[in-house]
């Protein structure tokens, strides 16, 4: 609230007559002061007469969710996918930097193929640190709050600018691949930890576009990395570490704002069992609407894990009340890699290339292939708490499947049908579309809502583990695969697709609108198959006793 607003208030209150001040339960479901919380604290009772001054203080309020989103997602997914595309403009520049380096040490040069050893594992290593961050993940959310998580993160990239921005000063490639590492972390954290968060502030009716914005932040990431690594910009020779160090803005950005907005009212309630800082961040993220049916639902999910303690993966592949959770987010977390689409980008320079493209200006055009993913990711936003998320990804990956036809047939006629290029880059563009509009963002959603708090964690930590070791087998594997079988290296991707989308098809539910203890509930159906509902659905008799 404005200093203007408490004035009002104030001067407001001093004309009413005094009258007693509801606690407890009743009065936060009304939007109301809970009687706890301190001033100034957004839960208090709003008199009459406070004027224009609270209308101000609304719209205030009504903007914390949109800031909490900008703040989380720019030193967060915008991270890995910015991470992804810089390392690519100064490839010649430091496959030179590695030969030269190890040419002064020892006098001798580097075969080429050892050069592209190494510069194969300066790339790969992004993975390995991805898989550790998201190992790591799970603990830091649970122990330390999503918030704070995201903070501790930006320390990682803050290492990682400073080891690639002074390794041509230092002559030691070396501490590339370790920057690469440290970067490859604060991606598998953020990765799994903004998600989490996102998911856990927005309210229902919009949970989904809220949390798919992580899929616009990496798609954001993604072309403006493409944009900064031109040779007219930071791409040049004399300029690439500090190309490499410029991901530490974004991480300074985030230690600036993301500190004053508020923590996930559902961790805050269910983890920590601090209901003052709930119903505070509840009022800033929401304003003074009424706050009834939503506490409600966090008070049952808090009634039905009562005396639960947060599992580890371990726990989640032993307990069967989440067997087809986890073989949902499993295959749908394998199938990201696995689907073949950033294995589009190795193409994509060859493809233009043949479709008479000049050389130079190929950066350019590869900028329109991130332009795509950004497109998709913003239109999956606006349409995902519409269409439903089965819908966004069955059809993604059924798009995906076709295009990977077309794709081969292309790629098979290139030499014979002068036209084929074009349809080649067409393909490209394509399946990069269909991927962005489903599989890309909605992917993401699916732990926060098809797990419960306790769990949650957990299955972030599995779902980044998959995604990461996907990443870095596909990586090592698609050379060979292109070697194997040529023109038609797409098969294994377009089997991948097919199986995908039949699996979502068959089995994933729905869960576009839904409370979180809903999709529980849709999930045990197939879990407890030969089980009553009554059997397993104990909620009414525990929320009943339940007091905030």
């Amino acid at each position: 609230m404005t200093p203007a607003g408490v004035s009002a208030q104030a001067g407001s209150a001093a004309a009413l007559p005094a009258r007693p001040r509801p606690r407890g339960r009743a009065a936060a479901l009304r939007g109301r002061s809970c009687g706890e919380c301190p001033a100034p604290c957004p839960c208090r009772a709003r008199p009459a007469g406070a004027g224009s001054s609270l209308s101000g203080a609304r719209r205030l309020q009504g903007k914390v969710l949109f800031l909490t989103i900008c703040a989380a997602g720019i030193g967060g997914t915008f991270q890995y996918g910015y991470n992804i595309s810089i390392i690519n403009a100064p490839t010649t520049y430091i496959q030179t930097f590695i030969n030269e380096t190890w040419l002064e040490r020892t006098g001798a040069s580097l075969e080429s193929s050892v050069i592209l050893l190494v510069w194969s594992f300066v790339v790969s290593v992004y993975s390995l640190g991805g898989l550790t961050g998201a190992l790591i993940a799970g603990p830091m959310a649970i122990k330390l709050g999503r918030k704070t998580s995201l903070l501790l993160n930006n320390a990682f990239v803050i290492i990682a600018a400073v080891l690639s921005g002074f390794s041509r000063m230092a002559k030691s490639f070396e501490m590339i691949m370790l920057g690469r590492f440290f970067t490859g972390i604060n991606a598998g954290v953020s990765m799994n930890i903004q998600p989490m968060y996102l998911g856990e502030s927005a309210p229902k009716k919009v949970r989904g576009a809220v949390t798919l914005t992580s899929a616009s932040f990496t798609a954001l990431g993604l072309v403006l990395g493409q944009v900064v690594g031109i040779r007219e910009l930071l791409g040049g020779e004399e300029s690439w570490p500090l190309l490499l160090a410029s991901n530490v803005v974004p991480g300074l950005i985030q230690l600036i704002t993301l500190p004053w907005l508020p923590e996930s009212p559902r961790y805050l309630l269910i983890d920590r069992g601090d209901k003052e800082s709930c119903i505070c961040a509840l009022q800033k993220l929401r304003g003074n609407g009424d706050l009834s049916s939503e506490l409600e639902e966090m008070l049952a999910e808090q009634a039905a894990i009562k005396g639960q303690r947060a599992k580890s993966p371990w726990e989640l592949f032993q307990n069967p009340a989440v067997r087809w959770q986890l073989i949902s987010i499993s295959v749908l977390s394998s199938a990201m890699q696995l689907c073949g689409n950033d294995s589009m980008y190795f193409y994509a320079s060859y493809v233009f290339q043949e479709a008479g493209i000049p050389y130079e200006k190929i950066q350019y055009v590869i900028i329109g292939t991130g332009c795509c993913e950004l497109i998709t990711a913003v239109t999956s936003n606006a349409i995902i708490d519409r269409a439903g998320r089965r819908l966004l990804i069955l059809g993604g990956y059924s798009l995906m499947a076709v295009w990977a036809i077309v794709f081969m047939v292309a790629l098979s006629q290139q030499s014979r049908i002068s036209w084929m290029p074009y349809l080649s880059m067409a393909c490209i563009f394509a399946y990069i579309l269909s991927f962005g509009i489903g599989p890309a963002g909605v992917t993401g959603i699916l732990p926060t809502e098809i797990f419960d708090q306790m769990a949650r964690p957990a299955a972030y930590m599995i779902c980044g583990s998959l995604l990461w070791s996907n990443l870095f087998a596909v990586g090592m594997a698609f050379p060979f695969i292109v070697e194997g079988l040529a023109h038609f290296c797409y098969l294994p991707f377009f089997t991948v697709c097919v199986c995908t989308a039949l699996y979502v098809g068959f089995f994933l539910p729905e869960t576009k609108g839904k409370t979180f203890l809903e999709i529980s509930n849709e999930f045990n159906k197939r879990n407890f198959k030969a089980q009553t509902r009554e059997k397993f659905w104990k909620g009414p008799e525990e929320i009943k006793s339940t007091m905030l």
